[in-house]
């Protein structure tokens, strides 16, 4: 195996993600929402923001502070963090059991035309996670590290932080609703739902 290769997120982020049906699920814009819908299609566990850019971690910890009965995983990119880079020291302060954060760094803004970011300068997002007072992080950048990665974004008592290195290839090509409206609709039903269950089952 290839260790020198760049990852391909086509493939490293459905191998470290799984299933995703157990998760409530906030995606950043751009490459992380399509990478989420090659997953799912248009699943009502899935949010993908539109236009927002920086506001995924900053919803998804709302998400897992209001519903701390739910595992709760934000999707996002290397531009659309460091966009609103001070949301994590926000999880840090917090500490939500069930939050995970998985950002997907090729190194480029792929929403405003393929710009690099800081990312290819020096700066390092999962250092910044961990000086954050986030306890548990890592960087995967060879496919050995992908199943204990994999693992963390469902276990442990805190906050996770995964920063997943990949190259430049382009996120999968895929049909996904772009109506802002009956997105949110359906995954506000989806949360009605789970919490109706969860009732009941007491």
């Amino acid at each position: 195996m290839d260790t020198d290769r760049p990852l391909d997120r086509r493939t490293a982020v459905p191998a470290l993600v799984g299933d995703p049906s157990d998760l409530l699920v906030v995606c950043g814009l751009a490459g992380a929402a399509k990478d989420m819908a090659h997953l799912t299609g248009d699943g009502d566990n899935v949010y993908a923001l539109a236009g927002a850019m920086g506001g995924a971690t900053a919803m998804g910890l709302g998400l897992a502070l209001s519903r701390p009965d739910r595992q709760v995983l934000v999707v996002t990119g290397d531009g659309e963090l460091l966009m609103n880079v001070g949301t994590l020291a926000t999880v840090g302060v917090m500490q939500p059991p069930n939050l995970s954060i998985l950002c997907v760094d090729n190194g480029h803004y792929g929403e405003t035309g393929y710009q690099p970011t800081h990312t290819q300068r020096g700066v390092d997002l999962e250092v910044i996670a961990r000086g954050s007072a986030i306890p548990v992080t890592r960087s995967v950048s060879t496919p050995d590290e992908i199943a204990p990665a994999a693992r963390l974004l469902r276990e442990g008592n805190g906050p996770r932080f995964i920063l997943l290195r990949v190259g430049i290839e382009p996120p999968p090509a895929v049909r996904r609703s772009l109506d802002a409206a009956e997105r949110k609709t359906a995954f506000r039903a989806a949360l009605r739902a789970s919490r109706t269950a969860d009732q009941a089952s007491e």
